[in-house]
């Protein structure tokens, strides 16, 4: 089986191929200029793992949540290379990438959201597979979701910003944290393999980003 992924929820672009378990991936720190380069990262990997679009049996890409016009990249070129080859698609959270791509068990994956708040989940692997403690929300740090047990690990750039808050409502309860994990390709691809093998991967018309916010900008009276 042969999986493309893209990720571009966050100032980092990626890429990644998933071929029967052996992973090919690019990732390149972009700021906001994915959309000028994601098509270009794609070709030349395409190009050096010699494979066609048309070889591929799905596409994935990181649905979000993350950056409004980063998910939008992200699901629009999914959706593109997919009708144009006639290939199903899988969304993956962002959030359970991060967890994916912590290498651990128990992973509390927050990023960034801005405006004071955070985009926040949990996540649990038991027998290989990730189970949903928390699912994935916007909050302010002040009101993330408590959770139970010790050994959670903290995962992404909402432990960068907002280390010592988190770090205090989760007190006791975490064994590390992780904030410069980035969402990549690799993860996304990893997972949507098992979603693909299971047969629940959709048609590209279907395929959704996860925005969780509908406002992405305070008014100028609000500032």
């Amino acid at each position: 089986m042969k999986i493309l992924a893209v990720e571009t929820s966050t100032e980092y672009c990626s890429v990644a191929l998933w071929q029967d378990g052996l992973m090919t991936e690019r990732c390149e720190l972009v700021g906001q200029k994915h959309s000028e380069l994601l098509m270009a990262m794609l070709d030349g990997m395409l190009k050096n793992t010699g494979v066609k679009i048309s070889q591929l049996d799905g596409i994935s890409f990181g649905k979000g949540p993350g950056s409004f016009t980063g998910v939008r990249i992200a699901c629009g070129v999914a959706q593109g290379l997919a009708l144009g080859a006639n290939l199903q698609v899988v969304g993956v959270c962002t959030l359970q990438a991060l967890a994916e791509a912590s290498a651990h068990h128990k992973v509390i994956a927050a990023l960034d959201a801005r405006l004071g708040e955070i985009y926040l989940a949990a996540y649990e692997r038991i027998d290989g597979e990730w189970h949903e403690v928390i699912a994935p929300c916007l909050c302010k740090i002040e009101d993330a979701p408590a959770l139970t047990g010790a050994g959670w690990f903290g995962a992404g750039s909402g432990f960068g910003v907002n280390n010592a808050a988190l770090s205090a409502r989760y007190a006791g309860q975490l064994s590390g944290a992780a904030p410069l994990l980035v969402p990549q390709a690799s993860a996304v691809a990893q997972l949507a393999a098992i979603i693909f093998s299971k047969g629940k991967a959709v048609d590209a018309a279907l395929a959704l980003p996860l925005y969780l916010r509908d406002k992405v900008a305070l008014k100028t009276s609000e500032r």
